[in-house]
């Protein structure tokens, strides 16, 4: 029961709170003050809120996961969690999120989590069934990470820093569409992807590359937090990250979980890392 529990709120996919994270050192260039109590009370409460959700989603798809190549083994798909429990570790999860959020400092990291299992609440019961608003909805899941980041460091998240998550969301949702196809899952299972094609998605998961890519290029010399001499020095990595997942997503048909393409392939969480020493070498933060 404990395995089936712990595979029902996805540890693995704990990882997604990188987003969270994001907004860090641009907030620290900006002279914001690092409250690392705070932060890990913030980050570990967005940790548990989409560990409810997951089991929350898990309890009403449970009759269409068992009609897909993969998630037919989840625990409730499986029969070995019914969905009435699944639920009830979905809101005592919630709750402790929630409390977690509300031990951060900010009550705006309250009305974060909030509006996040609102929107998946939307996106359980409705979105995820529409075309394009499905993807928009997922999408906006990592957007609020960001948002979450900026409340826990009690900063305004900047346009620039929004423009380029958001659009870096988008291309997530976007390929994660794609495998789905890929795969062989049908509307069957999801309905939405009876108004997807490939190809209309090769397009425009290459469309939200380009904007990701040209909009941090865009951020990196216009935003003054970065040093002099120093605004591009992230820029490469954030190149070969984009272009390295779309690779494996055409060659792999990888990208239907972003936690399963960084925990299968090293080259994304190494080009992670040589990111965040890049950024905090342009900032200054340390060098």
């Amino acid at each position: 029961m404990l395995r089936d529990v712990l595979h029902l709120i996805r540890l693995r996919d704990w990882i997604k709170q990188a987003f969270v994270l994001m907004p860090v050192p641009f907030a620290l260039a900006d002279g914001a003050v690092l409250r690392p109590l705070s932060l890990t009370f913030g980050v570990l409460g967005f940790c548990l809120a989409s560990s409810a959700v997951y089991a929350y989603n898990d309890a009403i798809d449970a009759e269409l996961d068992r009609q897909h190549p993969e998630k037919r083994n989840r625990p409730v798909a499986s029969g070995r969690i019914r969905p009435g429990q699944a639920r009830t570790i979905a809101m005592g999860l919630l709750s402790l999120a929630l409390l977690l959020g509300a031990a951060s400092g900010t009550w705006a990291a309250v009305v974060v989590i909030l509006i996040y299992a609102a929107v998946n609440l939307v996106y359980g019961h409705w979105a995820k069934h529409v075309p394009l608003v499905d993807v928009f909805l997922l999408s906006s899941s990592f957007l609020l990470r960001v948002f979450f980041g900026c409340a826990v460091m009690r900063v305004d998240p900047s346009n620039w820093l929004l423009l380029c998550s958001s659009t870096l969301a988008l291309f997530l949702a976007l390929t994660k569409r794609r495998a789905d196809l890929v795969i062989g899952v049908d509307a069957t299972h999801r309905p939405s992807l009876a108004g997807y094609t490939t190809s209309f998605l090769d397009q425009a998961t290459t469309i939200a590359a380009g904007v990701a890519l040209m909009s941090y290029a865009l951020y990196a010399l216009e935003a003054k937090v970065f040093l002099p001499s120093r605004e591009f020095a992230s820029l490469p990595f954030v190149a070969f990250g984009i272009l390295d997942y779309l690779r494996l997503a055409h060659t792999r048909n990888l990208g239907g979980s972003p936690v399963e393409v960084v925990t299968r392939e090293s080259s994304i969480p190494l080009c992670g890392i040589g990111w965040t020493i890049a950024v905090a070498w342009s900032l200054g933060l340390g060098f």
